[in-house]
């Protein structure tokens, strides 16, 4: 079954814009355990205007006594990325190509031409028993490449499907995910997804089978004001659930 991850990273730069621990990014993280999640993601950027470090540690702290919740940290794998993720040790680390100011994901590794850099980070997740993912784009010869750096898994960055949603290009723009996600399961490589997913596109997209884990936030929290936090998770856990 497909895991949903939700990314907190909204809620905690709504906390910044007050300067006080409200909301609360643990508080939340907990609302969504008890209403069934099972994954909870992070992307802490380096100028920290959302999830701080202390963040990732509280965070860290309270999943230990939730062993069925999934932890994944999202990022680029700087120096200081990589010392944090060795202390705290989530079940997954997810490394994304963003330079240090960048607004948000828009785009997936070239493998060949960061393959020294990511068998050096691939490895040292390795030695500290916490799963990989590459953030990747929906090419099949790009796919091809991660056995050469040894990745867990891949998640394909998804904003190129949800933006052609609905529109006449949809169906070839998915056949390039169903492609590359094709090219993943010979290979032997488990299959994450995210970027602007939402419950307009996300059952459509799961018709790609074995995707493990589907991670959503901005979306999501935008419903969530829209709808009520409640309502947002059983629709989303009942789109993984018949996937």
């Amino acid at each position: 079954m497909t895991v949903l991850s939700v990314n907190v990273n909204k809620i905690a730069l709504l906390r910044n814009s007050r300067g006080r621990d409200f909301p609360s990014v643990v508080g939340f993280s907990e609302q969504l355990i008890e209403l069934g999640v099972k994954g909870i993601t992070v992307h802490p950027r380096p100028d920290e205007r959302h999830i701080t470090r202390r963040d990732v540690y509280a965070l860290s702290e309270m999943l230990k006594d939730k062993p069925q919740v999934e932890f994944n940290i999202e990022g680029y794998p700087s120096e200081d990325f990589m010392k944090m993720v060795r202390e705290v040790r989530p079940d997954q680390c997810t490394l994304v190509p963003d330079a240090p100011g960048q607004l948000t994901s828009d785009h997936g590794w070239d493998v060949l031409q960061n393959q020294s850099l990511l068998q050096q980070v691939l490895s040292e997740l390795r030695e500290s028993g916490v799963r990989s993912s590459i953030f990747l784009d929906p090419d099949s010869e790009m796919v091809a490449q991660v056995p050469s750096v040894a990745a867990d898994r891949i998640e394909l960055y998804t904003e190129e499907f949800a933006s052609r949603f609905g529109s006449p290009e949809q169906e070839a723009v998915f056949e390039r995910y169903r492609g590359a996600a094709a090219r993943a399961d010979q290979l032997g490589i488990g299959l994450n997804a995210g970027h602007d997913l939402d419950m307009r596109n996300l059952a459509t997209f799961l018709r790609i089978p074995n995707i493990l884990e589907v991670s959503i936030g901005h979306a999501l929290v935008v419903e969530s004001l829209q709808l009520g936090v409640s309502t947002v998770i059983e629709r989303y856990l009942a789109i993984v659930e018949g996937a």
